[in-house]
């Protein structure tokens, strides 16, 4: 009988499906079809999708050039609004960091909930992971809710959600994170919409930030 091995090719498809599922990152998209398809279902427009991308690449190689390992970041824009995450040794770094991540092209607003403290542990780490897993796959089986509109980040147990949404939509996502078992907080960071708007957006609208 022979045995078939993976091509190199296939074994590195899957490690970056791996890592991509992950980190939490965006899915790995393979053919312009597939990208085309993910585009047109997000409700921002494309150039804002690119411009996000853009932000955080260039943002995050600024945190590692400026920080190193003394520092654990992350970086997530929706909308060019970006989002900071992590675990900071000190008030100036937090501070510093806002900085740096205001002065990327595009970003036109900063949401700093970089916290005090050290680094959190791997363990604790994969754990976030766990829980913005399964808040999307409660996202996808929610019938009312049209998953691809929210961006999950999850630090030391507590939810941020991010999209274009309706109130509607923002209310039922956030009950529903509120279940997830692991869940200490939601904090919700969203551009409210009307109901007509629901569709990929040409022109942003006002963001609305409130802690729940």
């Amino acid at each position: 009988m022979r045995l078939h091995f993976p091509s190199l090719a296939a074994k590195a498809l899957c490690a970056a499906l791996a890592a991509a599922a992950l980190a939490g990152c965006a899915p790995l998209l393979i053919g312009g079809a597939a990208v085309g398809a993910m585009m047109a279902t997000d409700r921002r427009t494309s150039g804002a999708q690119i411009d996000d991308e853009a932000i955080e690449l260039r943002a995050g190689a600024r945190m590692r050039e400026s920080f190193g390992d003394n520092a654990h970041i992350s970086v997530n824009s929706y909308n060019r609004q970006v989002l900071l995450t992590g675990e900071v040794p000190s008030e100036a770094v937090k501070q510093q960091a806002e900085q740096l991540a205001g002065r990327v092209e595009n970003v036109r607003a900063v949401i700093n909930e970089l916290a005090v403290m050290p680094a959190t542990t791997l363990p604790q780490r994969s754990n976030d992971v766990l829980v913005t897993g399964k808040v999307r796959a409660s996202f996808v089986d929610a019938s009312e809710l049209q998953a691809n509109a929210f961006r999950v980040v999850t630090e030391r147990g507590t939810v941020y959600l991010m999209g274009r949404v309706t109130q509607a939509e923002a209310d039922r996502a956030t009950q529903i994170t509120r279940q997830i078992p692991g869940v200490q907080r939601v904090v919700r960071i969203f551009e409210l919409v009307q109901a007509a708007d629901v569709r990929p957006a040409t022109v942003a609208s006002p963001a609305a930030s409130a802690p729940r």
